[in-house]
C-alpha cells in the first residue's frame, strides 16, 4: 500500500447490533449481553462453515470473501476464549481473598 492512501473506515459486522446492548442491558444485564454475544460467535463460525463448502464445491465466486470470513470467525472465538479465561482468572482470585 503506498503511502498516503486512505484507509477505508471500519464498519460494524451488523448493523442491527450496535443498537442491542444499551436495550439489552435492561432485559436481562450481563447475562444477555454474553449470551448475544456468544449467539454472535456461533453465527461467524456458521458463516465461515457454509463459505468453506462452498469453496470446496466450487460455488464461492471470490476465495477471499471466505478468507474474510473464516478470519473473522478465528478472531471472535479467540476474543470470547481471553474473555472467559479473564472470567475465571478474577472469579478464581475473587475466591483467594481472606474473608
Amino acid at each position: 500500500m503506498p503511502i498516503g492512501m486512505p484507509v477505508a473506515p471500519v464498519v460494524p459486522l451488523d448493523p442491527a447490533t450496535t443498537a442491542a446492548p444499551a436495550a439489552a442491558a435492561g432485559d436481562g444485564g450481563f447475562g444477555a449481553l454474553l449470551a448475544q454475544g456468544l449467539q454472535q460467535v456461533q453465527g461467524l463460525q456458521a458463516r465461515a462453515d457454509e463459505m468453506s463448502v462452498q469453496a470446496a464445491t466450487g460455488d464461492l465466486q471470490d476465495v477471499h470473501d471466505y478468507t474474510i470470513a473464516a478470519t473473522q470467525a478465528s478472531l471472535a472465538t479467540e476474543l470470547a476464549t481471553t474473555l472467559r479465561n479473564k472470567g475465571v482468572e478474577a472469579f478464581n482470585e475473587i475466591m483467594r481473598m481472606p474473608l
